[in-house]
């Protein structure tokens, strides 16, 4: 381990002792130390944050670019006190953009075209039931891709059929209920686990071929890979990205209530709060204005309720 990476080691234990949950710096400054070590370099300049912040594997207006920055600023002032020639690049330097992207919404048909695609694409078998099995349990619960990698054997309640999500993005756990063909298709994942890989080193529900927890950076780069050999997004103005899986969830649930007349969607949207792990129900409310449906069923409804009052 290069001193670099132990004084990463070192630092976010810090700061996580601290309260800090650091869920992106966790993910994207080992990124950096590898930059840096390849590099050969021993300590972090702005000139080298700043080549490593805007690497072009990201589209224009995300904000990827500024949260990069803000890890390897953190990581900068810490080293400072341990290296003297650090330097810590100046707050600003990459401007944040917040900018809410409309997210593709994928049809019934996108996700078994994509669950299907795992086989043809994956040719380990391992590989492509842990990509296929992950993205069947995103687009049935609507978790987190952070959640669903962080599921340990003892979260799933076979039994009750509910998942255990510990200490979710806000520090809180919660219950979600899973439909039995979910809990199906994760036992069947579970039995072809044990079979290919009776021995894992984690105990994690979703294991790479290692035998180690899959990482997020793994699950994007396929994800990707699978949608354009499926074609999935390939008409479309938006791009397809994993995290569109939970919109969906929620949107297609919320479209399904205004297909009844007697759900009080007001009841149902702190419902769906609580399901999706929001921390306050101002954050499941934008999903009303995501696709132009969603929103027309809103105003049909607003209507009618005028009219029934007029």
């Amino acid at each position: 381990m290069s001193a670099l990476k132990q004084h990463l080691k070192n630092y976010l234990r810090l700061r996580r002792s601290l309260g800090h949950d650091l869920a992106d710096a966790g993910r994207l400054l080992p990124w950096l130390v590898e930059d840096l070590d390849a590099a050969g370099a021993d300590y972090l300049t702005i000139q080298a944050a700043l080549a490593w912040s805007l690497k072009p594997d990201a589209e224009p207006g995300t904000t990827v670019w500024s949260r990069r920055m803000t890890a390897a600023r953190g990581f900068a002032k810490y080293m400072t006190g341990i290296d003297p020639r650090t330097e810590v690049p100046p707050l600003g330097i990459v401007p944040m953009r917040r900018q809410r992207r409309p997210p593709f919404i994928y049809t019934p048909q996108d996700i078994q075209a994509l669950m299907a695609q795992t086989g043809r694409s994956i040719p380990q078998p391992l590989r492509a039931a842990t990509h296929q099995t992950l993205i069947g349990l995103l687009a049935a619960t609507g978790i987190r891709v952070g959640e669903a990698l962080r599921l340990d054997h003892g979260d799933i309640d076979w039994a009750e059929g509910v998942l255990l999500i510990r200490e979710s993005k806000f520090g809180k756990s919660r219950i979600v209920p899973l439909h039995p063909s979910t809990t199906d298709a994760l036992q069947q994942y579970t039995s072809t686990r044990q079979e290919l890989y009776p021995c894992p080193k984690t105990e994690s529900f979703f294991v790479s071929l290692r035998g180690t927890r899959v990482i997020y950076e793994t699950v994007w780069e396929t994800f990707r890979m699978l949608c354009t050999a499926s074609g999935v997004g390939a008409e479309s103005d938006l791009t397809p990205r994993i995290h569109g899986l939970r919109h969906t969830f929620a949107i297609r649930a919320l479209i399904d209530w205004y297909q009844d007349e007697d759900v009080d969607i007001q009841v149902r949207l702190a419902w769906l709060s609580t399901y999706l792990g929001h921390r306050d129900p101002r954050f499941t409310y934008w999903y009303l204005s995501a696709t132009p449906e969603l929103l027309g069923r809103a105003a049909d409804r607003l209507q009618r309720a005028q009219a029934g009052r007029s």
